[in-house]
């Protein structure tokens, strides 16, 4: 999430929200929030169903697993990125790119 923070001049720069999901209760993400750094919003999950929705849940260890989703602003799904892949912000900062320009040429 530090990476994101640090790229978020990125996202603002295609109209983009960021914000963070977890299964921790919401006191647990504001602490954690405030201990990382972070100004955009981590929401939490605690009763795991966007992670099940989401199809990222692993239910045995009762954690949702790392991923990041590019949703556009009609609700879909544009991009995602899975396990370590979704630590680094490039990817989903060049995916609302390119949703960018899309918006725009059209």
């Amino acid at each position: 999430m530090k990476a994101y923070q640090a790229d978020i001049a990125k996202f603002e720069a295609t109209d983009t929200q960021i914000f963070g999901l977890s299964v921790d209760s919401v006191p647990a993400n504001r602490e954690f929030a405030k201990q990382i750094g972070v100004t955009f919003p981590l929401l939490s999950d605690f009763k795991r169903t966007v992670v099940r929705d989401y199809g990222i849940f692993n239910e045995e260890q009762g954690f949702g697993n790392r991923a990041t989703f590019v949703i556009d602003k009609e609700g879909i799904i544009r991009h995602i990125d899975e396990g370590n892949e979704a630590i680094d912000p490039g990817s989903a900062a060049e995916a609302c790119n390119v949703l960018t320009h899309k918006k725009a040429a059209n």
